[in-house]
């Protein structure tokens, strides 16, 4: 009996180790059919493969929002391309750019295009605020041309109404000289009556959104000049000296002060003097000594 047993025990493990062998013969021709297949292809049918793996991904990519990068990711990429010498592909960073939905709007052209296309037929103009020793407060109007970043116009006063902006305008856009926009910020001291002299003029206003002076940048940006090339440096005492103040400033800063953006030239234009001019650099003083004007003169 125990021998019989045996015997059937051995026989079980013998077609049991026959039956794995089998399968696994089976399972490597199968594989080996399939890669034979897979290298037997022709040109036709990976083409066809392509095309429906790019359908897939078209469809993956529709359902899936584009993922957005963070500032960190941005530094890796920016960390590859400047320390390890990998260039980052257009079409790659395309990729991962956010895209607008179908149907949605065609976005307007930025802000900065705005100013940029229409420099030449633009002004701004804006009010800033002057201390006084008394403690009291000045307001100044200034009007600036876009064009060639002259100062059109600078004047205080302590009473910022109607009557006196409505003047103020005419004189700064005398004989015709309007531009086509004027931009302004939403301060509550242009009224009705204000715009009217706007539309009188022939000027289309352009206000600034809401908290948001960056609108307005070529009347900020002189005011800021104001502030730390004059009202920084006097102690104002009352509306006619900061009137003359101003005055003297705005002759500097239209026949002297260069700009980076005008080709290190002033709004009127400055001839350049070589050595020919003189050999002598003579001093000039402007806005009251707080600033110098430089030329040369024979000796």
């Amino acid at each position: 009996m125990l021998a019989t047993a045996g015997k059937h025990g051995r026989m079980r493990a013998f077609v049991k180790a026959l039956a794995q062998t089998l399968r696994s013969a089976l399972r490597s021709r199968s594989e080996l059919a399939l890669e034979l297949r897979s290298a037997l292809r022709s040109r036709s049918e990976l083409a066809l493969e392509n095309v429906a793996l790019r359908q897939q991904l078209a469809v993956f990519r529709e359902k899936r929002p584009s993922p957005r990068l963070a500032r960190g990711d941005r530094l890796f990429w920016v960390f590859l391309q400047l320390k390890l010498g990998m260039e980052v592909g257009q079409t790659t960073v395309a990729r991962y750019m956010p895209r607008p939905r179908r149907g949605a709007p065609k976005p307007s052209p930025t802000w900065q295009n705005f100013l940029r296309l229409h420099l030449a037929e633009s002004a701004g103009m804006d009010f800033f605020v002057i201390p006084t020793a008394a403690f009291g407060v000045l307001l100044g109007f200034v009007v600036v041309s876009h064009r060639d970043r002259r100062i059109l116009h600078l004047n205080v006063t302590a009473h910022p109404t109607e009557e006196w902006t409505r003047p103020q305008l005419r004189e700064a856009f005398p004989w015709a000289s309007a531009p086509r926009y004027l931009h302004r910020d939403r301060d509550k001291l242009y009224s009705e009556g204000i715009r009217a002299t706007f539309n009188y003029l022939g000027i289309r206003e352009v206000p600034s959104a809401a908290r948001c002076p960056w609108q307005n940048p070529y009347a900020e940006r002189v005011i800021g000049s104001i502030r730390r090339e004059l009202l920084n440096h006097v102690v104002v005492l009352n509306e006619a000296h900061a009137r003359c103040l101003l005055r003297e400033y705005q002759r500097y800063y239209n026949a002297s002060r260069t700009h980076l953006s005008l080709g290190k030239d002033a709004p009127e234009t400055r001839e350049v003097q070589g050595p020919e001019h003189g050999a002598k650099v003579i001093e000039l003083r402007e806005v009251f000594g707080l600033h110098h004007r430089y030329e040369r003169r024979a000796a």
